[in-house]
């Protein structure tokens, strides 16, 4: 069995308001953005650990207002850390 890492704490965090205040407060499909917020801090917190992937998850939420664009943004195409690079680059 594989130890419990912080990330995991933050990916249940995510799950969990997915599922509950998300489902009341965000109607389905009305997401500007591809991945959804949600879906896209599952995957920076994945692929970058839990301090980098909740900075990329908050300023992801940062730009998500009524005068942003949107359009197609995937976690391992960020750009804030670019010298520090992913985890799974450095593996």
């Amino acid at each position: 069995m594989s130890r419990l890492r912080p990330r995991h704490v933050g990916i249940a965090f995510v799950y969990a308001w997915r599922w509950t205040l998300g489902l009341l407060l965000t109607p389905q499909g009305t997401c500007k953005y591809h991945p959804s917020c949600s879906q896209y801090a599952i995957d920076a917190l994945r692929e970058h650990g839990l301090a980098r992937g909740t900075t990329l998850a908050g300023w992801r939420l940062l730009r998500c207002h009524p005068w942003s664009h949107g359009g197609v943004d995937y976690a391992r195409d960020q750009r804030l850390f670019p010298v520090l690079g992913s985890r799974k680059a450095k593996t």
